[in-house]
């Protein structure tokens, strides 16, 4: 074999070699590429379901995030003015909740933090009641039947506005957000909001409240 033929198949056989490499580079390039585009989807994916749990999209209530807020003594608005009838037929004034602390928990049967946090108002109006603590649930939304069916299942025993016309939802305008589903307000024995919680409670921190509130 002369020397141009020699050199012509070795300069092939590198050739080859590089295509054979380039090849393989582009495949696994193309495996990272693929992985990193559903990693990026998978992520996508999570933030808009984050997003969507945090706002509560298509659940008919804009879920709060959970915060608290206390309200100095000396920087609390003038007494809420509510005025409104509960399911079973009684009026409730602002006189009746002078002298009392006073637990609001805004609610209606299809919110499922609603669901989550009933039977915990129930023992916290349960431990509290003694110490004069009232507490009443807000229905924005329900009939009477599905209301009466909701306390049965959880076993309250505290009575609920029936506020499908909006009348101490305003009463607190400012401070409950419309919509805000659940919120839970503690008021002061002058009838005035001590502490609020946007979103589901929980116990401890409600305890802590209404202990608070209750030593005012």
């Amino acid at each position: 074999m002369d020397r141009d033929t020699t050199s012509r198949k070795t300069s092939g056989q590198k050739i080859n070699a590089a295509l054979t490499s380039r090849r393989s580079f582009l495949a696994v390039g193309g495996v990272a590429l693929s992985a990193l585009t559903m990693g990026l989807s998978a992520c996508a994916q999570e933030d808009a379901l984050a997003q969507q749990a945090k706002a509560g999209d298509n659940k008919n209530y804009v879920a709060g995030d959970g915060s608290v807020t206390e309200f100095a003594k000396a920087d609390r608005k003038a007494a809420v003015g509510i005025k409104g009838t509960l399911f079973d037929g009684t009026v409730v004034t602002p006189q009746d909740l002078v002298g009392k602390v006073t637990v609001l928990n805004f609610w209606f049967a299809a919110c499922a933090p609603c669901r989550v946090e009933a039977p915990i108002l129930e023992e916290l109006h349960q431990e509290f009641k003694s110490k004069g603590v009232q507490f009443y649930g807000v229905n924005l939304r329900d009939e009477k039947a599905t209301a009466d069916a909701f306390d049965q299942t959880f076993k309250l025993t505290y009575p609920s506005f029936n506020d499908k016309d909006g009348a101490v939802l305003l009463s607190v305008s400012g401070i409950v957000p419309p919509g805000a589903v659940p919120t839970t307000l503690v008021l002061d024995k002058e009838g005035k909001v001590a502490a609020r919680v946007l979103g589901e409670i929980e116990k401890s921190t409600l305890k802590a409240l209404i202990t608070t509130a209750v030593a005012e």
